[in-house]
């Protein structure tokens, strides 16, 4: 499978999976504001990894994530027309805490050199 069409069902997989969070009713999904970062899906379209941040316990919005696992897959099986319907996999994405902790760092380093 063209990379760019890898690219393309990447980024309707982690548009789909945004907007099908809005519809979840898992309290630790949505007690922990539970947000879509990317997705990224196999070639052969059987599997997916998406990588989502949270405010809250990330270890309970795991595990609220997995049990609404079967309706998100649902949304994606009605809302896109793939052949197969991914298996979601769900990782902590850590890039939006290290981009914080960067812009923490160089803030520091500029209030040091005002001074």
């Amino acid at each position: 499978m063209a990379n760019y069409r890898r690219g393309r069902i990447n980024d309707a997989v982690a548009q789909e999976l945004a907007i099908a969070l809005r519809e979840v009713r898992e309290p630790k999904v949505i007690d922990n504001f539970v947000s879509i970062t990317r997705a990224e899906v196999a070639p052969d379209l059987r599997n997916a990894t998406v990588y989502f941040s949270c405010m809250g316990d990330s270890k309970e919005a795991l595990e609220g994530l997995k049990k609404c696992t079967g309706m998100l897959r649902h949304h994606l099986a009605v809302t896109l027309n793939l052949r197969i319907t991914p298996e979601l996999r769900f990782i902590k994405d850590g890039s939006i805490e290290h981009g914080a902790k960067i812009a923490k760092f160089l803030e520091q380093i500029k209030s040091e050199q005002e001074e």
